[in-house]
Order: structure tokens, then sequence, then C-alpha cells
């Protein structure tokens, strides 16, 4: 994906909301977010609007009231955001990335052993696909 989704913890919580239940209002994200976030539904609906003209939700009219959902995934967004945090305090260099992780967070031995297991399924699903591993 070229395309980068910066997006503040608030246009996250919402976007959330969206990929949680499919679709909604603004009034039910209002809801939503009301225990975390005390935030007036004017709010929520500028938010949303802001997010439609870049193209990362869009609306349908239901019963005279807008009905947003998410035209990204959150896979998308993840691994969009992750990759501008990575090449702009890391220089791009993932293992620096990983390295900085493992060495300044305490991590216990179920932690690493999945760590582990993730690395040899990432390695197992590349290698699948590879053609140029000949023995």
């Amino acid at each position: 994906m070229s395309e980068t989704h910066q997006l503040t913890d608030l246009q996250l919580a919402i976007l959330r909301v969206l990929w949680d239940r499919g679709s909604a209002s603004a009034a039910d994200i209002t809801e939503a977010l009301h225990p975390s976030r005390r935030l007036a539904q004017q709010t929520i609906a500028t938010i949303l609007t802001r997010l439609e003209r870049r193209g990362i939700v869009r609306h349908e009219t239901r019963q005279r009231q807008y009905i947003y959902m998410a035209t990204i995934t959150e896979a998308e967004v993840r691994r969009s955001m992750l990759a501008e945090f990575t090449e702009r305090l890391f220089e791009g260099d993932v293992a620096a990335l990983v390295n900085h992780l493992l060495s300044n967070k305490e991590m216990t031995r179920g932690d690493l052993a999945r760590v582990k297991k993730m690395i040899a399924d990432h390695e197992t699903k590349r290698g699948r696909g590879r053609s140029d591993h000949a023995a």
C-alpha cells in the first residue's frame, strides 16, 4: 500500500467502532465512545466528514440518516502507520525497530516464545512461496 493513513487517537477510536460494527451513524459512534470520551455528536460528525474527504470512510443515507463505513481495514492502517513510524524514527530499519522493542520492554518468556513462533511461521510462509531456494 503506497498511501499513508496517519490518524489521531480519536480518528482511530471512531474507526474501531466502524470496524467492530461494520457501519454506524454519528449518534451510534458518539454513544459507543461516550464511556471513554464525552464528545458532542457534532464533533464526531465533523471528524467523519474529514475522514470521508480523505477516502477513509464513506456513507450511505438510510432513513434520512448518514450511516458510515470504513473503506480501509485495520490491518491497512496498522501497516501504513507502522511503516511511517519505522521510516521516521528508525530510518526504515525494521531490525532496529525490533531490537528497540525487545530491549526496552519487559518481555516474558511467553512473549519471547510467541515472537519466535511468529518469525518461524513467517519464514515458513516466505519459503513456500519462493522458488529461488533450491538445495
